[in-house]
């Protein structure tokens, strides 16, 4: 998927809700798909007891993970260049979260012009868990 200066405009905006419910076997799961056991996402009890948390939360980079969607849902994740995120929030088993991804600016560069997004993705309480920005090659 190619999208050109035709095809997505400054202040463009895209919303996608990337899990409903996040529950504890998905967090489990990518603990294995990546290999980071850290037992503040895997073991309850360390977590509560150990760390003084209310429970298990949410790996960063799953998190990172998801809210990439609404971006690569949209534009494609071959036209992608640059991806980063600030984690502002913790995201429990139970949570929902919606991911908004906004076109700030379209550029014109040597190798054609590429837009910039800003990013946010919310919690069912509208708490921010995460924000980012994105770079996106565009067809010219």
């Amino acid at each position: 998927m190619s999208l050109s200066t035709d095809d997505i405009k400054v202040g463009e905006t895209r919303e996608s809700v990337l899990v409903d419910d996040l529950k504890r076997t998905r967090i489990v799961q990518y603990a294995g798909a990546s290999g980071d056991f850290n037992p503040l996402h895997t073991d309850e009890r360390f977590a509560v007891e150990a760390a003084g948390y209310p429970g298990v939360f949410a790996h960063g980079m799953l998190t990172m993970g998801m809210t990439g969607r609404v971006l690569t849902d949209w534009v494609g994740a071959e036209s992608l260049l640059r991806f980063g995120v600030r984690f502002k929030a913790q995201v429990w088993p139970g949570d929902t979260l919606t991911a908004t991804a906004t076109v700030e600016s379209i550029e014109e560069t040597a190798s054609g012009p590429v837009a910039h997004f800003s990013l946010r993705t919310l919690n069912q309480d509208g708490a921010e868990v995460v924000t980012g920005t994105a770079a996106v090659r565009l067809e010219q």
